[in-house]
């Protein structure tokens, strides 16, 4: 059984939904429209670029962009690093711990 602490109080008759600005806002004001909002937000850094870089690569062709290589040092999928690095395969005896859920260690 629930039993609510305190005196029971009534919900507003009339709630004012317009926009309001955040208490924590430096400007204590709403933007004038979601573009002006746009030319000053961020989200990981600025959203309007003015150069080359996040968000100017969707007004190019793909073939513009040049070729897709990794650089130098780099590499995409582990099986091209040195030996050390790469996966290795799973032996059978592990295929079949796991399967098991370990019992096939034990028996």
């Amino acid at each position: 059984m629930i039993r609510f602490v305190g005196k029971r109080h009534q919900a507003p008759a009339k709630v004012d939904h317009s926009p309001q600005p955040h208490p924590a806002s430096p400007t204590h004001s709403l933007p004038n429209t979601f573009a002006a909002y746009r030319q000053k937000a961020q989200q990981h850094g600025p959203l309007q670029q003015q150069s080359k870089g996040y968000g100017a690569i969707g007004s190019h062709s793909g073939h513009s962009l040049g070729p897709v290589e990794p650089g130098q040092g780099e590499a995409w999928d582990r099986n091209e690093l040195p030996k050390r690095f790469r996966r290795t395969t799973w032996t059978q005896a592990e295929i079949d711990a796991i399967d098991s859920g370990g019992a096939s260690m034990f028996g």
